[in-house]
């Protein structure tokens, strides 16, 4: 059972900023009322600009909550867009092997990045919730999905099967004082859709945001940032993939439907759709391009006999549940059921 909570930054420094304290302190409030003790690690807080020009600082405080014999959980701030400038901070000396402990590792969008640096070091994560957008949701609570997950994960230390979302909502416009305990729009949900292959698969899961994966070879955000992931070999090779399920959701960028075909057709190049014994593929934010994603998912997977399931409530769409990396699952299509051993 979790007790201790340490929320780290190793993205944006959004949560330092004036203009999200309300939110910051709802999130802060809402862990305390579920019993959990909060510590931001010592640069979380120290906003935007200081994150952004001081990557070997978001290392330190990653590190330093590792070793924290006190802290049973990492808690991401939110996302971003530069967490790969943490590589060499974290391996050249092998310093995040070195340091890092059996811990509770939950974060989403660009920390799927951090959770390709966990994965090499052999610890299993959870991904699909974060502080920020999560735990301080403005609206009248946390989403009750989101919220039952979470809980969940504090209360156990995982999670033990995945259901789909009644319904989903509508991405909150405007994050101002004066919408706190305004509800956002909601909808009813169809369910995961199962859109070829076998309805029942198996594997232990991996993967994370499509943009976030895009980056890994392109250098259109940063011209950098494929040559760092080359050099510290942070994708897994295909044989890596080998049996595993790929988990694949979209920003809140919405990335064009070019983009998205070109985000796949990378990772078809690195043989990880010829390796994968599965694909669970998030609902996308406001359902925005969801029917040429599933085509194009389709299309670039080529493969008749891969299972791929759509729908799956994690990444940027809400509400979120928690997929735990590295655990093995059972995904049963038609009993709308995902089963953590």
């Amino acid at each position: 059972m979790v007790k201790n909570v340490a929320i780290v930054s190793l993205s944006s420094g959004i949560i330092g900023e004036d203009f999200v304290r309300f939110e910051v302190e709802i999130g802060l409030r809402r862990l305390q009322e579920m019993g959990l003790n909060v510590k931001f690690m010592p640069n979380a807080q120290k906003g935007l600009d200081y994150i952004r020009q001081h990557p070997e600082k978001r290392a330190e405080d990653l590190l330093a909550a590792f070793r924290d014999p006190q802290v049973d959980m990492i808690l991401c701030a939110i996302g971003g867009d530069d967490t790969y400038k943490l590589l060499p901070y974290l391996f050249d000396h092998d310093e995040l092997a070195a340091a890092v402990t059996d811990k509770i590792f939950l974060g989403f969008s660009d920390t799927t990045i951090n959770h390709m640096m966990l994965h090499k070091v052999g610890l299993p994560t959870f991904y699909g919730q974060a502080f920020l957008p999560d735990l301080c949701e403005i609206g009248p609570d946390m989403h009750p999905y989101t919220r039952k997950y979470f809980e969940e994960l504090i209360h156990t230390g995982t999670i033990s099967q995945i259901t789909p979302s009644d319904v989903w909502y509508e991405e909150r416009e405007e994050f101002t004082p004066e919408q706190v305990g305004i509800a956002v729009p909601s909808h009813p949900a169809g369910g995961f859709e199962l859109l070829q292959g076998p309805a029942v698969f198996s594997g232990k899961i991996l993967g994370g945001c499509v943009d976030s994966l895009y980056d890994f070879f392109d250098g259109e955000r940063y011209a950098d940032m494929p040559v760092l992931c080359e050099k510290y070999s942070l994708l897994p090779k295909a044989e890596d993939w080998k049996g595993r399920i790929l988990l694949l959701e979209t920003s809140e960028e919405r990335p064009a439907p070019e983009k998205y075909r070109k985000a796949l057709g990378f990772l078809k190049e690195k043989g990880i759709f010829d390796a994968v014994s599965g694909v669970l593929a998030g609902k996308p934010q406001n359902e925005t391009y969801a029917e040429e994603y599933k085509k194009i998912l389709v299309e670039v997977a080529d493969r008749e006999d891969l299972p791929i399931l759509w729908d799956i409530n994690i990444g940027h769409a809400m509400p979120r549940c928690i997929i735990p990396f590295g655990k093995e699952a059972v995904v049963d299509a038609e009993k709308q059921l995902i089963r953590f051993a």
